[in-house]
């Protein structure tokens, strides 16, 4: 009786000692979990988004400040391209890192669904900020958002998207002065005054602050979108003197003849117009004094991230919505097309593991964005439907393993109006955008889809949704700047298979977009 007694006091006192084991070994494991976790804060995020700036045609000349803080200290994309070349499409696509077949923002109207309330009930729920928040992330957005945000049937500047933590977005298309912003959903106007309303600067400083204000404790992801280089075309009062002698460059298509594209280009006149040739240089200069602003707003954001000991673990992304043109193919000024011109963007980044002073060749889309983003802060990129992929195994190798995608798409609906544009009568109706010379940049039938590929060849096919069903075909190796469409000339089976491509990526979603042979 007494041996069992003893052998029951004993096994208490074992459970008790094993008890405390399991304590002390629980409370270490979660002192380590807390210190891994304090050690392993995911990276900051800040991206700066241009608002029409093209990299194809000297676009980064004016951005020295720029290149060296962050191209020349991380990496730059050499051949980076927008999945449509038209402001609210493209942003749309870099909020979603969807193609836009499957955001259905077509073009910049409330009929091709920018900011429409079904964007704001379907696609917007599930852009990148709202993940970034689940992640813990402090969220700031300033400057142009979408073109027909804060308007009366998009919910005026009372809507906030989801996912923002601090929202200074602007209502409506790019403007330097006399703006509209949505202040965390609070209207508030500005003026021409320099000090106090200038967009760039406006949006720079109020970044500023935010980093002053956040709680060091969690990461953050700053946007900051300013309207250069996007007319009007304002320049600060101190950079209005600058590149007086500059041009816009005169080599390459410029000013060429675009008898074998399609109807849009087979109409303007050539050679153009000394009044063409005066607005679009004047454009050029102008859009390059615009830009001096954000490089300044470059070089303070770099400087204020170092005074916080934050520089070294923060990703700063410097990229375009789209390209631009000034007189390529005899057309002005503007994007929507299919050329290297419109869509190739610049793309620059800086941050951990990226080794200084790299230009990476891999194609990256702007639908890349939010998956790289996604995946910077650690989120299982299987748990999101984004038709594009994380691009930080281009950067960094030594952080992911990745490849790069040997097809991508540009696609692009066509706007246009159903009466003649008074500018141009003779050409009929369907066209938009048209200039006094009777040039007109866009219309229904400027609606395409092309797959590009820069993998063993550069090849660009696209089809056209026209009466002519229309094909372009060039092959950029030997005509990089597209100047001859060899429809005609290219073997069959090449165009077949280019073709079947092109219907796939049409019809692409989520992993099939990504898919490494099609």
């Amino acid at each position: 009786m007494a041996s069992s007694e003893a052998r029951t006091r004993q096994k208490k006192r074992q459970r008790t000692r094993n008890g405390g084991v399991r304590a002390a070994l629980f409370l270490a494991l979660f002192t380590c979990t807390l210190r891994c976790s304090e050690c392993e804060k995911p990276s900051n995020i800040v991206l700066i988004l241009a608002d029409d700036q093209d990299v194809y045609l000297g676009g980064m000349t004016p951005m020295k400040k720029t290149k060296a803080l962050i191209g020349d200290a991380g990496a730059t994309f050499s051949n980076a391209f927008t999945a449509t070349p038209l402001c609210c499409p493209s942003r749309s696509s870099i909020l979603t890192g969807q193609y836009p077949h499957n955001h259905s923002v077509r073009n910049n109207s409330l009929d091709g669904n920018c900011s429409s309330p079904l964007w704001q009930k379907g696609p917007e729920t599930t852009a990148f900020p709202v993940y970034l928040s689940k992640q813990h992330y402090q969220t700031f957005y300033a400057g142009k958002y979408l073109n027909q945000y804060g308007k009366k049937e998009t919910g005026n500047v009372g809507y906030v998207p989801p996912g923002w933590d601090q929202w200074h977005a602007l209502m409506g298309n790019s403007q330097y002065y006399n703006y509209t912003l949505s202040v965390n959903g609070k209207e508030e106007q500005h003026g021409d005054n320099y000090e106090k309303d200038y967009l760039t600067d406006l949006i720079l400083n109020r970044s500023l602050h935010f980093l002053d204000d956040r709680s060091p404790q969690r990461p953050f992801f700053i946007m900051l979108s300013p309207p250069a280089p996007h007319s009007p075309w304002t320049a600060a009062p101190q950079y209005e003197k600058n590149f007086t002698d500059v041009k816009a460059p005169r080599d390459g298509s410029f000013d060429k003849p675009g008898k074998d594209k399609h109807w849009l280009l087979r109409q303007p006149s050539n050679p153009m117009p000394s009044t063409s040739l005066n607005f679009l240089d004047n454009a050029y200069r102008k859009r390059w004094q615009t830009l001096l602003s954000v490089d300044d707003m470059v070089e303070a954001l770099v400087k204020k991230l170092e005074e916080l000991k934050e520089l070294n673990n923060t990703y700063i992304f410097y990229t375009s919505d789209n390209g631009y043109h000034t007189g390529q193919f005899s057309l002005p000024i503007d994007k929507r097309q299919l050329y290297d011109f419109d869509i190739r963007i610049p793309l620059m980044v800086r941050g951990p593991g990226i080794k200084p002073q790299q230009t990476i060749p891999a194609p990256v889309l702007n639908i890349d964005l939010a998956p790289t983003f996604l995946d910077i802060s650690g989120l299982n990129l299987s748990f999101v439907n984004m038709d594009g992929q994380s691009f930080l195994s281009q950067m960094a190798p030594e952080l992911r393993n990745g490849t790069a995608r040997p097809y991508f798409l540009v696609e692009y609906t066509g706007e246009g109006h159903l009466d003649p544009d008074p500018a141009c009568p003779k050409l009929g109706p369907g066209l938009s955008q048209c200039f006094p010379d009777c040039v007109c940049e866009d219309a229904y039938n400027n609606t395409y889809a092309c797959v590009r590929t820069l993998v063993e060849h550069n090849l660009q096919y696209c089809e056209f949704a026209d009466t002519e069903s229309f094909v372009e075909v060039y092959n950029l190796t030997s005509d990089p700047h597209q100047l001859e469409n060899i429809v005609k000339k290219v073997d069959p089976t090449l165009l077949q298979a280019m073709n079947q491509r092109l219907i796939k990526l049409q019809s692409c979603e989520g992993d099939s977009c990504r898919a490494t042979k099609i």
